[in-house]
């Protein structure tokens, strides 16, 4: 049987993972379409995405459109004559595109849709609590996320895990389901699935693009809510929060990220944000029904501590309570 004429549509290290996959396993992957080498860090260096730099080490040839609905890019996608085109974190689709392949375009996507429709599916599903996430694919359409569902693969999440946790499982799931749907949309065996046909018996849940308004701490939450914000945007973007400092002679306020904590409950009189601290290997901060002890910090212009370090660095300071 003649292999599948593929397209593949990703940027990030979340989307090299199916591109590898689909090479390794002998598919006939035409071109990569990522967005377009652009300036980043403080030398404003141009950086190639993770997925152009993979494509150009297999030699699969690399299109960066700065504009999807170009007429030149448009055309260029015909000129493939693809079967299939993959979209794994990249850019929403204009139908211009999405409608050539003669056998659909999927995109895979971080949940279990319909829930968590959005540009921050792992995120909030860890912010929000959930036991489970998982991975679905599901033909493009005109809307974002709202496609016919082909395939879904369920993935745990541990109350230890963060967003890096889940971003990894999530990628080492969807590989192959996007492999898997490539068969079954070659072989004509695909029975895709409305979205409004699935039986949800829980409200929908958006997952919307993370700002930094989104990433402060509210002090006065419960202790699950003050740590599952914390988990679910860490390593990226990161909660913050505003300490207040003492020096002896003035007050401050400085910025902080915090990464990682653990959970206290317990019953106190204290007010929402205030520091308990031993100045040596323990920072905690009250909540509502307890503390959340912090486990890796990062001053504003500071590089990334554990809580020892950063004690030990704030040891002729007074640490009063966060903002």
């Amino acid at each position: 049987m003649q292999e599948p004429r593929i397209i593949y549509m990703g940027t990030p290290d979340f989307a090299v993972a199916p591109l590898k996959l689909l090479v390794e396993s002998g598919y006939n992957v035409l071109s990569v379409v990522t967005v377009p080498d652009k300036p980043a860090g403080r030398g404003l260096k141009i950086q190639q995405s993770p997925v152009k730099v993979y494509a150009v080490e297999k030699g699969i040839p690399v299109l960066q459109p700065d504009k999807l609905k170009s007429p030149d890019f448009v055309e260029a996608i015909k000129q493939l004559k693809p079967d299939i085109a993959v979209v794994v974190a990249f850019r929403m689709l204009p139908k211009e595109i999405w409608s050539i392949p003669s056998l659909g375009t999927f995109n895979l996507h971080a949940s279990l849709l319909p829930q968590y429709r959005g540009a921050a599916p792992i995120n909030w599903a860890i912010i929000n609590g959930e036991s489970i996430s998982g991975v679905t694919t599901f033909l493009i359409d005109e809307q974002i996320d709202t496609g016919n569902i082909l395939l879904q693969k369920e993935v745990p999440i541990l109350n230890t895990d963060n967003a890096g946790d889940l971003h990894d499982n999530l990628m080492l799931a969807g590989a192959p389901l996007v492999v898997e749907t490539v068969n079954l949309l070659f072989s004509n065996r695909a029975k895709p699935v409305s979205q409004n046909n699935l039986n949800i018996s829980n409200s929908l849940k958006p997952a919307p693009k993370i700002f930094k308004d989104t990433c402060k701490i509210d002090w006065t939450l419960n202790i699950d809510s003050v740590y599952n914000l914390i988990r679910g945007l860490s390593p990226y973007p990161t909660a913050w929060s505003e300490m207040e400092i003492n020096n002896g002679t003035e007050k401050s306020i400085t910025s902080v990220k915090i990464f990682s904590t653990d959970k206290e409950i317990s019953n106190h009189s204290l007010k929402a944000g205030t520091i308990v601290t031993d100045g040596k290997k323990q920072l905690k901060v009250a909540c509502s029904n307890g503390f959340i002890a912090i486990k890796n910090i990062q001053l504003a212009g500071k590089k990334r501590l554990s809580i020892d370090e950063f004690l030990r660095g704030t040891q002729n300071l007074k640490l009063i309570r966060m903002l």
